[in-house]
């Protein structure tokens, strides 16, 4: 049988998702706990979308197959029983055989939450990304006018990427404050490595007033990566979760969210 599983961590003590030899991932973890809760050997997981060192999850999904058949509360319990306290499993589903976590997604959701601050953040550290200079919302509102759509993101994806088109649509942005907080949203049919941190080094430089709005679309047609500001930091980079068609009956958000400004 195959099981989903929605899962929210913080990012910060783990070398991102995917399985590395240091055994310090989100996916390491997961699969250890797996194995250790049916008494077995470790559990092998596939999940919607991976998360770099420093970036949290609020609900990334995974799947994986096995023979043993559990309750799905039975998953969530037995799982967190032996996962580290800044890792949860939020709900467990059999699903169909033809469910897959990575391609049945239609979407996949992020946010980053931002503090303009002459202070560096504190008690919110490693969660959120800091500046200290003002930003102006409507020059960064008006660059996101030359992302939205199909685009060739070149510009804006890591050296180290994999994907085998640099060409993704971007169907969501929005730009909200709140106080000293600010809140990005974003959602695409996929994201490239590194693309939404270096989206975010562009907007912060433009928000302030390095350079104006229409810059965002000469980054884009460089197709180039120099063109670019650099990469900001992973701090405040939440993976929200993929979306699915409503027939696969999945939850499209967890408690978790709750937390979000």
């Amino acid at each position: 049988m195959r099981i989903a599983l929605g899962v929210s961590y913080d990012g910060f003590n783990y070398d991102g998702w995917q399985s590395q030899p240091s055994g310090q991932t989100v996916q390491d973890q997961l699969e250890l706990a797996l194995g250790k809760f049916t008494g077995g050997n470790r559990i092998p997981t596939l999940c919607a979308g991976r998360t770099d060192a420093g970036v949290h999850g609020l609900m990334q999904v995974v799947h994986f197959d096995t023979d043993i058949d559990r309750a799905e509360f039975a998953w969530v319990r037995g799982a967190n029983s032996y996962l580290p306290k800044d890792m949860a499993v939020q709900w467990a589903r059999r699903v169909p055989v033809e469910f897959h976590c990575r391609a049945s997604a239609v979407s996949r959701r992020y946010a980053y939450l931002l503090l303009e601050s002459p202070v560096r953040p504190s008690i919110d550290a490693h969660r959120v990304g800091w500046v200290f200079q003002a930003l102006n919302l409507q020059s960064m509102q008006q660059a996101t006018q030359h992302l939205l759509g199909e685009h060739d993101f070149t510009s804006l994806r890591a050296s180290a990427c994999q994907a085998l088109s640099p060409v993704k649509t971007l169907m969501h942005l929005d730009i909200r404050q709140r106080g000293a907080y600010w809140r990005f949203d974003f959602e695409a049919n996929a994201f490239l490595h590194h693309m939404i941190r270096n989206i975010m080094g562009c907007l912060i430089a433009i928000g302030q007033g390095k350079y104006p709005p229409e810059w965002m679309a000469e980054v884009i047609a460089a197709r180039s990566r120099d063109a670019a500001a650099p990469t900001f930091a992973a701090d405040g980079l939440y993976f929200l979760g993929p979306r699915y068609d409503p027939s696969w009956g999945l939850p499209e958000s967890s408690p978790a969210y709750d937390w979000l400004p």
